[in-house]
């Protein structure tokens, strides 16, 4: 758990962000991409492919932080990679950046396992992530990194061989190691997402 005081100009702190923030979506979809690269090498049984698929998508969230209770707005980039054999692994990036009050904002860089099943055109889903979890405190005084664990389920609807509607995707956080103490959040997101491979 680190924290520090930021400095510099307002500009300058948020162009930074911006440019780190980038550099970390690309490098979550690199590796997603990566990793089927990796799995469509494999040999696979004769009597079942095992194939994989490699989905990338946005949506818009909705959360609610314990800290202060507050109720804010953001976007999400995430990668799945699923397997007809209904695992697959999840990697998303969240920034809830809009209806700040006091300068608060959270971003979390998740990653993790998924869980699915096809009913019909619906996609029913589980899934189990953790990662890094970064939190500006009230006014700019300070910044921290911590753990976060999510669990999370949702339900993607399929509107053809390559495009899904995120109908909804429910996200529990828990930040064990936050600063005043174990903090949760916990929201909703809905959005597209895109078949790549």
């Amino acid at each position: 758990m680190k924290k520090f005081l930021k400095t510099g100009t307002g500009d300058d702190r948020r162009l930074s962000k911006l440019i780190r923030n980038l550099l970390r979506i690309t490098l979550m979809l690199a590796l997603g991409c990566s990793a089927m690269r990796l799995a469509e090498a494999q040999v696979a049984e004769s009597a079942d492919a095992g194939r994989a698929f490699v989905w990338v998508g946005a949506s818009g969230s909705g959360y609610t932080l314990q800290y202060g209770q507050r109720k804010m707005l953001g976007v999400t980039a995430f990668v799945d990679s699923d397997t007809i054999r209904h695992f697959g692994i999840e990697g998303e990036c969240r920034m809830l950046e809009f209806h700040q009050t006091q300068n608060v904002h959270a971003e979390t860089y998740l990653g993790g396992v998924r869980y699915h099943f096809n009913v019909g055109r619906f996609q029913p889903y589980a899934k189990g992530l953790a990662g890094l979890g970064e939190f500006n405190f009230t006014y700019n005084y300070a910044h921290g990194s911590y753990l976060v664990i999510a669990p999370g389920a949702g339900i993607d609807y399929r509107l053809s061989r390559r495009v899904s509607v995120r109908a909804v995707d429910f996200e529990y956080q828990y930040w064990p190691q936050f600063t005043f103490g174990a903090m949760s959040s916990v929201g909703i997101s809905t959005g597209l997402r895109f078949r790549v491979f």
